[in-house]
């Protein structure tokens, strides 16, 4: 497998963005988000989305040069008009904003709407972490899941992230409302591996954990079953009623590529206007502890609270490189005009 130094990756998405028309400043955040989730072990949001993201800016579906513009101020919720532009500096506005409200009220909430995709939804609960806040943040997409009982697509995958601080490595919920994202489905397709646990239907109706089957069908199967279903309409729900944006139906309309359009809450909270932070610490240890604790179901098997598999991740891909799919790389050395 190739290994990338971070450096190495990070300058060569920059370039590609760039070159692609994105403002220098701009395509070097982009560029480290992308480059930060390769890192944390998301290629899928990571690397592997830069091809895609420069044919949406050369389309013009994303606007490399819009900002987020006030729509409505309500004191501690407010909400904003991403005017189309790159999802990634749109969530990344969005985040810091409900954590300067929270941090004078305790609480601060911050919709978008006509925002476009923010790639790897865990990287804004991961930056409310580093400052301090617990947070919440969820987004919308296109229809790209049947919902429950359906063969169809009618509802969206709609990734849910929660997060909160700790000194040791913070606790981040990152997921999406499918059991695999198409990301890790698209990742093992043709290369004859199987899923862990069954991901999706075939043409029959039957549950399967072959990726390849499940990228023809496209009926991956909700988190829960009808549970992830019911969940993932009501995150699209709040999401476009809260932003006065698009929901999953409207989105469809738009026809502008992945969640191109797609509505966004972003919400933080300031634990230690609450608590103490011995109290905080206290209550992160007792649970963390209680999870190490318990008795594998398999013998030698790990157990792991939520973001410590991508902190592991993040530590050795520091250490070694990032591991990278050689097709995928060289076509986005192309991309930076890189030979």
């Amino acid at each position: 497998m190739t290994r990338i130094p971070f450096d190495e990756m990070y300058n060569t998405i920059r370039s590609a963005f760039v070159r692609a028309g994105m403002p220098e400043a701009k395509a070097a955040v982009c560029a480290r988000i992308h480059t930060e989730s390769s890192r944390d072990g998301v290629a899928s949001h990571g690397l592997n989305r830069v091809e895609r993201f420069v044919e949406y800016l050369q389309k013009g579906w994303v606007d490399a040069h819009a900002e987020p513009s006030l729509h409505l101020n309500l004191g501690a919720l407010e909400v904003y008009n991403g005017n189309y532009g790159p999802g990634i500096l749109n969530a990344l506005f969005a985040m810091n904003r409900a954590t300067e409200i929270a941090a004078r009220n305790g609480v601060g909430l911050v919709a978008l709407n006509n925002t476009t995709h923010w790639m790897r939804g865990g990287a804004y609960g991961w930056m409310a972490a580093d400052k301090g806040f617990m947070s919440i943040c969820w987004t919308n997409t296109e229809s790209c899941m049947p919902a429950w009982g359906a063969r169809s697509e009618g509802i969206g995958n709609n990734p849910f992230v929660m997060a909160v601080p700790r000194k040791e490595g913070h606790v981040v919920l990152d997921m999406a409302m499918s059991q695999y994202s198409y990301g890790k489905i698209w990742g093992l397709e043709g290369k004859n591996e199987k899923l862990p646990y069954p991901g999706g239907f075939d043409e029959e109706g039957k549950l399967t954990d072959d990726p390849d089957i499940i990228s023809k069908t496209r009926r991956v199967v909700p988190i829960g079953y009808w549970k992830g279903s019911a969940f993932s309409v009501l995150l699209d729900l709040l999401a476009a009623l809260v932003s006065g944006g698009l929901c999953t139906s409207a989105i469809d309309k738009v026809g502008r590529g992945s969640s191109t359009g797609c509505s966004q809450v972003f919400i933080a909270i300031d634990p230690l206007q609450v608590n103490t932070q011995g109290m905080v610490d206290q209550v992160l240890e007792n649970t963390i502890a209680q999870i190490k604790a318990s008795v594998p179901a398999e013998d030698g098997g790990g157990l792991f609270y939520p973001g410590e598999q991508s902190l592991r991740k993040r530590k050795e891909n520091m250490e070694r490189g990032i591991p990278v799919d050689d097709g995928i790389w060289a076509k986005v050395k192309e991309l930076a005009a890189i030979v």
